[in-house]
């Protein structure tokens, strides 16, 4: 779905916030899990060496009837089996080291997992021809590093939380200067606007007074043709504010637009009537189809029609003289559907996102600059709850559908297969008009 230029600074800000508190807590995670396996490691490492000297101790100077705590001793003399007096735990002695060091002479380490536990077993050659096997039961020592563990996993929970709570702050904090500097510049391009509104209106005005005095005066082409220009690009500089200080207040209405009941159809058959005397100079049939009843939403009217009339002069913009342009309104799913197809130049398909990115330029250069009309038609439509698509192919066209949802008298007295009734609109020639720049509803600049 479509989103708002205020929706994508937010979620810019999200992120950014949200990447930062992951980075704080992910490092203090690591350090506390980084520190935990050194002291876990350490101490196995401690506890192992200090098994590995008992057991050496034991096997060279011990005695099978007074072992040391958690040890037994089981000495092999001439074949017979010293096991001292002590209770032995089931599955020992292991007769077959002892006779394989007592033929050997060698020395045999294992690792036992029996009765629940696990025992170090060394066996090696003992004084004379006595072979001696030492037996180490480790469950303490397996105890105390369960302990360990808990208390690390305990830590790093704790950890988290920390992490999670200072990365939430530290998030807040780093991120808060460039929160302030997107509301400044907002604020900037909002005051901005309004100052600048009054003199370009009035220039505008002055502009076009001149360039009827010239046309009466009869002075040279070049000189009427050089203030015609003149007026036109003081319009399109007062559409480029008035773009703005629109953007500015659908930015401050984040949560929704307060709107009243707008027929849509009827907005829509009224601008393609103001954009036909466009349409007839270049020659291009404009058509419209739409239900025979109303199409009722809820909304701002002056920024509908602002939209609308951006559909249909992008799609007269982009198609060549001759061409056709096919306006089409219907009641599709709860939604209010406007759909613009034009026989223009079309575009490519990869850029049917970023056709609403304000000033991107696509693959043709300057001339394929992308202005502020069609990013402010997105913001239109989704403060409306709506969303806008762009279909369309190099040189076969483009289709652009707008949806906004329907009000519930729109619903009721409209069906969603209701009757159509087209119309082709072809009026006379085009009678240029003074334009206030600073009026409601003006059409945008923006060029796809």
């Amino acid at each position: 779905m479509s989103r708002s230029w205020a929706e994508a600074e937010r979620a810019v800000v999200r992120r950014a916030r949200l990447r930062i508190s992951v980075l704080v807590g992910l490092a203090i995670t690591v350090l506390v899990a980084f520190v935990g396996g050194i002291a876990y490691a350490v101490m196995v490492h401690a506890q192992d060496a200090q098994v590995t000297r008992e057991l050496q101790y034991n096997a060279r100077f011990g005695v099978p009837s007074t072992p040391p705590g958690c040890t037994w001793l089981f000495i092999l003399d001439d074949g017979v089996l010293d096991d001292g007096v002590l209770k032995v735990p089931p599955g020992f002695p292991l007769r077959e080291d002892l006779d394989a060091v007592a033929a050997s002479g060698g020395v045999i380490e294992r690792e036992l997992d029996l009765n629940g536990t696990e025992y170090l077993v060394l066996t090696q050659r003992g004084a004379g021809d006595s072979t001696v096997q030492a037996v180490f039961d480790t469950r303490y020592q397996l105890a105390d590093r369960r302990h360990l563990l808990l208390a690390l996993a305990i830590a790093e929970v704790g950890g988290l939380l920390a992490a999670a709570l200072i990365g939430l702050g530290v998030g807040r904090r780093t991120v808060a200067p460039l929160a302030e500097a997107l509301a400044r510049q907002r604020r900037f391009v909002t005051d901005a606007s309004h100052e600048l509104r009054t003199p370009i209106a009035r220039a505008y005005t002055r502009a076009q007074l001149l360039a009827r005095w010239a046309k009466a005066a009869d002075l040279p082409d070049d000189h009427r043709d050089g203030l015609d220009k003149l007026a036109s690009s003081i319009r399109g500089l007062g559409d480029v504010v008035d773009d703005l200080l629109l953007s500015a207040r659908l930015n401050r209405r984040s949560e929704g637009v307060d709107g009243h009941a707008v027929d849509l159809a009827a907005l829509a058959e009224s601008a393609v009537e103001t954009e036909g005397d466009r349409a007839d100079e270049r020659r291009i049939t404009l058509t419209v189809e739409r239900p025979t009843g109303p199409l009722i939403v809820t909304g701002v009217e002056t920024a509908l029609r602002r939209a609308v009339d951006e559909l249909l002069a992008n799609a007269v913009r982009h198609t060549p003289e001759g061409g056709r342009i096919d306006v089409r309104l219907g009641l599709r799913g709860g939604h209010v559907e406007l759909t613009v197809a034009d026989t223009g130049e079309g575009f490519d398909p990869v850029e049917a996102d970023r056709l609403f990115d304000r000033f991107h330029r696509g693959a043709g250069g300057a001339e394929r600059r992308f202005g502020l009309g069609l990013a402010l038609l997105r913001e239109v439509v989704t403060s409306h709850g709506g969303t806008v698509e762009a279909a369309g192919h190099p040189g076969q066209g483009a289709r652009f559908t707008l949806r906004i949802p329907a009000a519930a008298s729109s619903a009721d007295t409209t069906t969603e297969a209701g009757s159509v009734t087209g119309k082709a609109i072809s009026t006379g020639p085009a009678v240029t008009e003074p334009i206030d720049p600073a009026a409601e509803g003006k059409i945008g600049t923006g060029r796809r």
